[in-house]
């Protein structure tokens, strides 16, 4: 593939990220030319199969698209890819990079429990799906971003994903149901909270709801910590953009509390001039844990 080609293909996969996820972008936009083009390759995939579910379809049409894309991604490790932009961006990533294959099969999955979609019964279920549409996400992203890392990230970047997709649906409750027709607060809080669809319906924010909401924010924010906790241990080139990346996505959370939690009919999204404060305070947190770093090794 000649370079000419091969810019086109990571702008035509930048070009799909950029519209459809402005914070995420941000963040990653900051990486290194090589890396940053890696994950958007990746995250055109995910975007990919996540359009094969989305939309008017019929279940069958979606799992058709799904089975289809399927077979795209068995050719793609057989190397008998498609000769399309995003399977040749990927050749390039997986040619660059020691990346895992299952993910990206674990990735499908998840899209397939959309398609057949049952409300979760409990916290655990919520987070296995959790971890098949987006866990399975930072698992692609970790041979990018921990390069030269010999430490087991495994978990750090799967927690990621999970407090991502958590926080995703805290802040896309209403338009999941009356768009969508789902609801992804497990049974068994709804219950525990007495909070119930009849609610949800009407578009209820009382202090059921808002208990219910927190349970599930601090179990997001206590995976962004695990997280953050294994920063160091990632490549240096990449640390400030996937730290930015988990407090922009954390900062959702704050943008939800900000509005009195009105995420039945309202988008909540982090502002620019807070992407830009949160970008100036996670360079300041990486400093002072460097510098922490330097006097324990002194």
């Amino acid at each position: 593939m000649d370079t000419k080609q091969r810019r086109a293909d990571f702008y035509y996969c930048e070009k799909i990220i950029k519209r459809h996820s402005k914070s995420f972008y941000y963040a990653f936009s900051k990486l290194p030319t090589e890396k940053a083009n890696a994950v958007y390759a990746i995250y055109a995939f995910c975007r990919t199969a996540d359009d094969c579910v989305d939309g008017n379809q019929s279940p069958m049409e979606k799992r058709q698209a799904l089975k289809q894309l399927k077979k795209e991604l068995d050719l793609f490790e057989d190397y008998a890819e498609l000769d399309k932009p995003l399977w040749r961006a990927l050749r390039h990533v997986f040619n660059k990079y020691d990346m895992d294959i299952k993910p990206f099969y674990d990735q499908l999955i998840g899209q397939s429990m959309d398609v057949d979609f049952n409300i979760p019964k409990t916290m655990q279920e919520l987070e296995s799906y959790s971890y098949y549409v987006a866990g399975s996400v930072g698992l692609m992203l970790l041979p990018v971003i921990a390069s030269k890392s010999s430490a087991d990230l495994h978990s750090p970047a799967t927690d990621l994903g999970i407090a991502m997709q958590i926080t995703n649906i805290l802040r896309d409750i209403g338009e999941d149901f009356h768009e969508k027709n789902r609801i992804y607060l497990p049974k068994d809080e709804l219950s525990h909270f007495q909070y119930t669809q009849n609610d949800l319906h009407k578009g209820v924010i009382n202090v059921n709801f808002i208990n219910l909401w927190e349970k599930m924010a601090m179990r997001a924010e206590s995976l962004y910590s695990n997280f953050l906790f294994n920063i160091s241990h990632f490549d240096a080139d990449s640390r400030l953009p996937v730290y930015l990346s988990a407090q922009v996505y954390r900062g959702i959370l704050d943008a939800v509390r900000k509005n009195e939690y009105q995420c039945l009919s309202k988008r909540n999204f982090v502002s620019k001039d807070k992407m830009a404060e949160l970008k100036l305070l996670s360079a300041a947190a990486l400093d002072l844990q460097k510098g922490s770093v330097l006097n324990v090794e002194k």
